[in-house]
């Protein structure tokens, strides 16, 4: 017999001007009636935050609707069953889905996915290497830019949960030489030392070009751009002929309250024959088994490697989420919910 349970969630309050602060969200601590036919209840153990989520805090047309205020908001997360109506979602299987920033959920079965466990392997993954964020990095590398082997990559925001993925995707699809750039001189270390990138380097530095230049003295062929502004006009300056960009975020500019120029040098994009293409990764989802496959190998064989920045307890999730936009994680940014 089924049985009323807490659930502690976080809500959006108000739409953000500029930085969101604390007042724009609120906790609350809601009772979950009994299970109803068709439903499961899942305990939460990680919670995703994401750059994309500060857009769908604005009241503004995207790929994807904008939160409602006063709702939960949704996003990535991956828990246990601990009550199911349902034969085929069994209380004990992990499942991934997208009911976002609570520790206890229960929706329709239908609304999770079970997935299958790999010995030794943190169930955290699903929300990054082994999940979208390791999709995107394959997508934007593959269907996007079209890597080739030899070809020289730049990726903007390389120690970010996308940009360590693409940097060791593009080594293992065969690039020639992969360069990345971050916002402080641990992360550029790390780049270099820990995740095989060929050289880095920081922006806060200033005349990102000339760092670039230095970088890839041979030019860029592929650019995976997290950040967008200046890192953009320094990548159309560093492009070769038929250069690729594939766009897949611009968290520079997502907190900005005043319009945001844009690069000056846009006539390269003509002059050598460029291609920008933005995507979401939401139209490239029949690219997930080649993906899963491959990573699931990669994993196996050792070459893949990744960090998680974890902030405990699902009351400090709008922590966590500020935190990522200043550039406080390295790898993927995380809430372990606990009990």
């Amino acid at each position: 017999m089924s049985h009323t349970a807490m659930s502690t969630q976080i809500q959006l309050v108000r739409r953000p001007i500029g930085w969101p602060t604390a007042a724009d969200f609120r906790t609350v601590t809601v009772e979950l009636a009994p299970l109803a036919a068709g439903e499961v209840r899942v305990r939460n153990e990680f919670v995703s935050v994401d750059p994309y989520m500060r857009g769908r805090m604005n009241d503004a047309r995207s790929y994807v609707a904008p939160y409602v205020l006063g709702e939960t908001i949704q996003g990535g997360a991956v828990g246990r069953v601990i009550e199911s109506a349902v034969e085929s979602v069994p209380v004990g299987a992990a499942v991934l889905h997208q009911h976002g920033w609570s520790d206890v959920v229960q929706a329709e079965a239908a609304t999770f996915r079970v997935v299958p466990e790999i010995p030794g392997v943190s169930l955290s993954l699903r929300l990054h290497m082994l999940g979208m964020t390791g999709l995107t990095a394959y997508a934007g590398l593959t269907a996007i830019a079209g890597l080739k082997p030899g070809e020289t990559v730049f990726v903007s925001g390389a120690a970010g949960a996308v940009g360590t993925a693409v940097g060791q995707i593009a080594r293992l699809l065969g690039a020639g030489r992969v360069v990345g750039s971050a916002g402080t001189a641990e992360k550029v270390a790390l780049l270099t030392e820990k995740y095989g990138f060929d050289a880095a380097f920081n922006y806060r530095d200033g005349d990102v070009s000339g760092q670039l230049a230095t970088a890839a003295p041979g030019g860029i062929d592929v650019f995976f751009d997290n950040v967008g502004g200046e890192q953009l006009g320094a990548a159309l300056d560093a492009f070769n002929d038929g250069g690729r960009a594939a766009l897949c975020g611009a968290i520079s500019t997502y907190n900005s309250s005043e319009p945001v120029p844009g690069p000056s040098n846009l006539s390269n994009i003509v002059t050598r024959g460029l291609k920008l293409e933005g995507f979401t990764i939401g139209n490239y989802l029949g690219l997930a088994p080649e993906f899963q496959s491959l990573m699931t190998e990669w994993m196996g064989s050792g070459k893949i490697t990744f960090d998680e920045t974890i902030v405990d307890g699902i009351e400090h999730t709008v922590e966590a989420f500020l935190e990522m936009l200043r550039g406080a994680n390295t790898g993927k940014m995380l809430v372990r919910v606990g009990e």
